[in-house]
């Protein structure tokens, strides 16, 4: 633990590795499978207070796939009691303390075959909102990624440029969808960034990968022929944010209670749901939306 903390603090990431079990994993990979089926039920992007399936009819699969779900907790006990589960306590006591929230509890697909399968570089920070953006936070979130499948540099693992996180924020890729156009190595080098710094983070499953708000990330295409299934969990320390659901309460793997609480989703009160997201972020749509109506006879 004592490298993992040093690394995370130098680096702004660290891999943790055989996190879980094969059987653990095994288990975890046939409910993402389960989710999965869930989510291509609906039609279009679909959100029920935090719960929320992103679909997407992919067009170079010329199929519907599901790109990300969020707080599937919420419909899977398996993933609910996984986000508490002590082992992720043992990891995240030494950096946030015995009071710990949870801010993002994510499912990523990239699909094969899909275009859609790349993130552009981009810092957490920017999916939050208020002072988070200052460095003042630097040590009051750990993100962790769980690998389902192997990560490879085929299928698009996530890549990581270290020490980034001490650059404060920085506003990549701010201008826009993280999912449309991928990061120029100009865009870095203006941010301060050098290309030849970024590190491929190949993962078995099981492994563990952790960052901070600040550590500038991205990830390639998937150009393989096997999916790249990976779970996201962020955590706060609970003294620092009014927001999340609680995962430990002075040490305590503490259940989601009755009713969903603010994390990223700001109009959790005013907009609950159930409602589809009909709009559409893709670059088939911005041209679609460029070309004029023909004039009328």
């Amino acid at each position: 633990m004592s490298d993992l903390i040093a690394q995370l603090d130098t680096e702004g990431y660290a891999v943790l590795r055989g996190f879980l079990s094969p059987a653990e994993v095994a288990e975890v990979s046939t409910e993402v499978d389960r989710v999965y089926q869930e989510g291509l039920k609906h039609h279009a992007t679909y959100r029920d207070h935090n719960l929320l399936f992103e679909i997407l009819d992919d067009p170079k699969a010329q199929r519907r796939v599901v790109l990300q779900a969020h707080w599937t907790a919420w419909i899977s006990p398996l993933l609910e009691r996984l986000r508490r589960n002590e082992k992720f306590f043992a990891v995240l006591e030494p950096f946030l303390g015995p009071d710990i929230k949870q801010i993002t509890h994510q499912l990523h697909w990239k699909p094969p075959g899909a275009k859609y399968t790349f993130y552009r570089f981009h810092q957490d920070a920017r999916f939050r909102e208020g002072k988070i953006k200052t460095r003042d936070y630097l040590r009051s979130t750990v993100t962790t990624g769980l690998a389902i499948d192997r990560q490879t540099v085929a299928n698009g693992a996530l890549r990581i440029i270290p020490r980034s996180h001490r650059l404060g924020y920085l506003g990549l890729s701010d201008d826009g969808p993280i999912m449309v156009g991928q990061t120029q190595d100009e865009e870095l080098r203006r941010c301060g960034l050098d290309p030849a710094s970024i590190v491929t983070c190949e993962m078995e499953p099981g492994d563990l990968l952790l960052w901070t708000l600040f550590t500038a990330h991205g990830s390639a295409p998937n150009t393989s022929d096997y999916d790249r299934r990976f779970m996201i969990n962020s955590y706060v320390r609970a003294a620092d944010s009014e927001r999340g659901e609680w995962a430990f309460r002075g040490g305590v793997s503490t259940p989601l209670g009755n009713e969903p609480q603010i994390c990223k989703y700001e109009q959790l009160r005013e907009r609950p749901g159930p409602f589809y997201v009909e709009a559409d972020w893709t670059e088939e749509a911005r041209t679609r939306a460029s070309i004029p109506l023909p004039a009328r006879k």
